[in-house]
């Protein structure tokens, strides 16, 4: 048997048991307590501690739009307090609590929504308490604000001597609200760390360095030493036009809300340099608004649809298989191909029947597309995709957008044996009209941008420059990423059958009756996934990419629609839009000269008044009319001429007129205040002046007898 008796053990064990269970009780409800009832005073104290080498945060860089317009900058922001122990410290409790009528009045008049009794009762609560951090007002509020209360008693007096004190924040803030939102990026609140856009893809450059400072008792004060000194963020020049950008966002929303759109992306692109000079992405949200959401122009990976059939004639037309009179025959507007049939849009009114090579972009035609292709690469298609990526369509651009990703365009691929395994018979045709492929609006809009330019790809460029201390310490000048995509007689050929596709094809709505344009409409059924193309309501991505003028482009631009079920039209939708932005466009950038205002008949001599001629020759000689002087000599020094101008014919004609001092007061209506002064006072009369403008009204009559000590005061209107 056991030494150990059982019964006597357990009950031991219990009592230790709920002895430690209380313990830890006892020091949950302590922590409750602390957090909750103690809360206040500890984090006072808290604040008050001392630390020694604290970081000094630097001022973030601004971004700047190409014309140098903030698009995004940080500005101070505070939290106000009162140290009413540091108050009464200085003796000025007293002054306070005279004062605080006039102070709970001021900061009811700064902030309406809270009355000046309640302003007087959460000073007084501080005041009582004797708190050292006493909230003034519970939010942020910006520097005009912050030094309106600061002028108030009492406050205006230093923090030693007032107890008002403060915490600054760098806030970052868009002047342009929401224009380019997604591009320029966007920043965790307070935290001052950027989430998206230009100020994640820069965050290095625009945060800056940190500082370090400490802390030291100077005279019963502590007060910051600063070892290291922070060093403020560069900014950063974009390419960002923002009267383009407001222009191609109002344009895209109000079609947006016409046709009831779910997505919308606009891009415009200078056709020389490959600069994005607007980029909008609106996206529908709950309460049926259109805000920037996603950066869709990088991001999205779709299916271009018809907007890609340009691409695939250029590459048979390069690589010599047909020329413009080739031939098609596309029928009633359906086709099998492959056990597949491949349609027209109008196929339920008869197809297109035999068309030529151009007029298959002209009138979109699927089957014609796809069968000039597939008659001619089926059995190589190798040859056709090396084609498309000559064309520079899967080119990575590496785009310092957080979330950019490059078009995604496969390759067939054989095995050992010699048979394709990722490839079927009806790839090669879906792939000529832009099905089985992924390319982002920004890949297909350069595309289009290197057509207008001749060729020349120019890789997006959204950043132009990096400025510090208003000096440029870094330059990003424009990249050529392919300096021919195709031959030149093929560049010049696609150029007239876009031109062609606006003027007599299927995108008349996105030309204009002012100016050339060239350009692709697109119309393509989004694919669900694993679901495919036809569950539940259909989706359309509706597409225009082209370039204005056609005959000597300056601006590319594509315009992408999504939306659920039908009517979808890419040249009736997102045709309209790009002509909005392109007539928009050319009337901002048209310059007229002030010459050609000008009515050849009339004779544009300004009149002159009686005056002082030495200044009126001056503003007359600086633009640009000569005045045949009266007088045959120089200008007497300190003595102004005085005289009239008259016009005789296209000439200026100078009359000296001797300013006889008589003792009459002159009649100086009409005239300047510097002259009317010259004037009355060469007669001795002393002048007030009123106003601003001519001598509309004088106090003394005109040929009063002079007195001495006279006075007369001019109004001026």
């Amino acid at each position: 048997m056991s030494k150990f008796n059982n019964n006597k053990i357990i009950p031991r064990y219990s009592v230790i048991a709920i002895v430690m269970s209380l313990i830890a009780l006892a020091v949950l409800g302590k922590t409750i307590y602390t957090m909750t009832a103690k809360r206040s005073y500890w984090m006072e104290v808290a604040s008050l501690q001392k630390k020694d080498s604290v970081k000094v945060k630097p001022t973030r860089g601004n971004i700047l739009s190409c014309d140098g317009q903030l698009m995004a900058s940080s500005l101070p922001e505070f939290k106000v307090y009162m140290d009413f122990n540091a108050l009464k410290e200085a003796g000025n409790d007293t002054a306070f609590v005279d004062s605080i009528a006039y102070i709970s009045k001021g900061l009811n008049n700064i902030f309406p929504e809270k009355s000046a009794s309640e302003f007087k009762k959460h000073l007084m609560e501080g005041f009582h308490k004797m708190s050292k951090h006493w909230p003034i007002w519970d939010e942020r509020i910006d520097y005009n604000t912050f030094k309106e209360i600061q002028s108030l008693p009492i406050f205006h007096l230093s923090k030693f001597k007032s107890g008002f004190h403060w915490d600054e924040f760098n806030a970052r803030r868009r002047p342009f609200g929401s224009l380019a939102q997604r591009t320029v990026g966007d920043m965790f609140g307070a935290k001052d760390t950027a989430r998206c856009g230009l100020e994640l893809s820069y965050d290095s450059i625009l945060r800056g360095t940190d500082g370090i400072i400490h802390r030291r008792k100077v005279r019963n004060k502590f007060l910051n030493i600063t070892d290291t000194p922070p060093i403020d963020g560069a900014d950063i020049v974009t390419t960002i036009d923002v009267s383009m950008q407001d222009l191609a966002e109002r344009a895209l929303i109000d079609e947006l809300k016409e046709v009831n759109g779910n997505v919308g992306v606009a891009i415009v692109m200078e056709v020389a340099t490959g600069d994005v000079k607007a980029i909008v992405n609106m996206d529908k949200c709950e309460d049926g608004e259109y805000r920037e959401v996603k950066n869709h122009a990088v991001s999205d990976l779709l299916e271009p649809g018809s907007v890609f059939k340009t691409a695939s004639i250029m590459t048979i037309l390069d690589d010599g298989l047909v020329d413009t009179t080739y031939t098609v025959e596309t029928g009633g507007g359906v086709w099998n191909m492959y056990g597949r049939d491949m349609k027209d849009h109008n196929w339920r009114r008869g197809g297109y029947g035999t068309l030529t090579l151009p007029w298959t972009l002209k009138y979109s035609s699927n089957v014609g597309v796809s069968r000039i292709i597939d008659l001619h690469y089926h059995k190589n298609p190798e040859k056709f995709i090396e084609g498309i990526y000559r064309l520079g369509l899967a080119t990575d651009f590496h785009i310092p957008i957080a979330g950019y990703s490059p078009a995604k365009i496969r390759m067939p691929h054989k095995n050992s044996h010699g048979q394709y395994d990722n490839w079927n018979a009806t790839a090669l045709p879906w792939m000529s009209i832009g099905y089985e492929t992924q390319v982002p609006p920004i890949s297909t809009l350069t595309f289009y941008n290197a057509i207008a330019n001749g060729g020349k790809m120019m890789k997006p460029r959204f950043v132009k420059q990096i400025i510090k201390n208003g000096e440029v310490v870094y330059n990003n000048p424009p990249q050529v990423i392919k300096e021919h995509i195709a031959k030149e007689s093929t560049i010049k050929e696609i150029t007239r059958i876009l031109t062609e596709v606006v003027s007599e094809g299927l995108g008349k709505k996105a030309g204009s009756d002012k100016f050339l344009v060239a350009g692709k409409t697109g119309t393509a059924q989004m694919s669900k996934g694993a679901l495919g193309y036809k569950a539940g309501g259909t989706n359309y991505l509706l597409s225009f990419a082209g370039f204005f003028p056609a005959d000597k482009p300056r601006y590319s631009c594509i315009v992408c629609i999504q939306k659920t079920g039908l009517p979808a039209s890419g040249g009736g939708m997102s045709g309209v839009v790009f002509h909005h932005i392109a007539e928009g466009i050319m009337a901002q950038d048209l310059k007229l000269n002030v010459q050609d205002a000008r009515d050849k008949e009339s004779i544009l001599i300004p009149s002159a008044k009686t005056g002082n001629l030495l200044a009126t020759d001056y503003v007359l000689n600086m633009l640009g009319f000569n005045v045949i002087n009266g007088w045959g000599g120089a200008y007497p020094f300190g003595n102004p001429i005085w005289g009239t101008i008259n016009q005789d014919g296209n000439k200026l004609i100078f009359k000296e007129e001797k300013i006889n001092i008589v003792n009459l007061v002159p009649d100086v209506k009409g005239m300047g205040a510097r002259d009317a002064v010259y004037l009355l006072e060469k007669h001795g009369i002393k002048t007030i002046v009123v106003g601003r403008g001519r001598v509309i009204e004088q106090s003394i009559a005109p040929n009063d007898k002079v007195q001495k000590g006279m006075k007369c005061t001019l109004r001026l209107g």
